[in-house]
């Protein structure tokens, strides 16, 4: 039997080569939990590929609470840091230490994220934060950088090819800049 992980999941384009890269090895539920996204039709657009994703490739999909406050308040005072900066690293913890939470109550073996296919991300940044947030839930925390071996290459033609929204920016209100 498959070992369980919970793939935090940003946005459907994505999510594509990380669930292929992870679907053999393991029983993959991926979690839409993105309240950084603004405005809310933004998010709500970015979900229905989500969920469209994954009716096409027959992979559960959690939804967790659109809590745009939650993120406001995270980040507050960070408004003006640099893409890339100190806020993004806020964010992604949020939405990190939310996936950990989620993949402890489930009972996975892990979890991931998808953000590490995103050439403007530092995997390393991810990546520690994710250890540090499994580390607080007692969950494992799997390292990626799906960008290597042409992922990011791949995730934009496996976009185009299912007809898949892919935004522009990375979803915050401050990132629109």
């Amino acid at each position: 039997m498959k070992k369980k992980l919970l793939l935090h999941v940003c946005c459907a384009p994505d999510a594509t080569v990380p669930y292929l890269r992870l679907r053999d090895e393991y029983q993959v539920i991926a979690f839409f939990y993105n309240p950084n996204i603004h405005p809310r039709e933004e998010y709500e657009r970015r979900l229905r590929e989500a969920e469209k994703l994954a009716k096409l490739w027959d992979f559960p999909l959690i939804v967790g609470e659109y809590d745009m406050e939650r993120w406001f308040s995270a980040v507050r005072g960070l408004e003006e840091e640099p893409e890339g900066g100190r806020r993004c690293e806020v964010c992604y913890a949020l939405r990190l230490e939310e996936s950990a939470r989620l993949a402890r109550e489930l009972g996975c073996d892990a979890f991931a994220t998808t953000l590490t296919i995103s050439p403007h991300k530092s995997a390393e940044k991810i990546n520690a934060l994710g250890r540090e947030a499994g580390k607080r839930r007692d969950v494992a925390y799997l390292e990626s950088n799906f960008k290597k071996r042409d992922g990011f290459k791949e995730s934009v033609r496996l976009s185009r090819e299912l007809g898949l929204y892919r935004q522009r920016y990375c979803g915050c209100r401050y990132s629109m800049r």
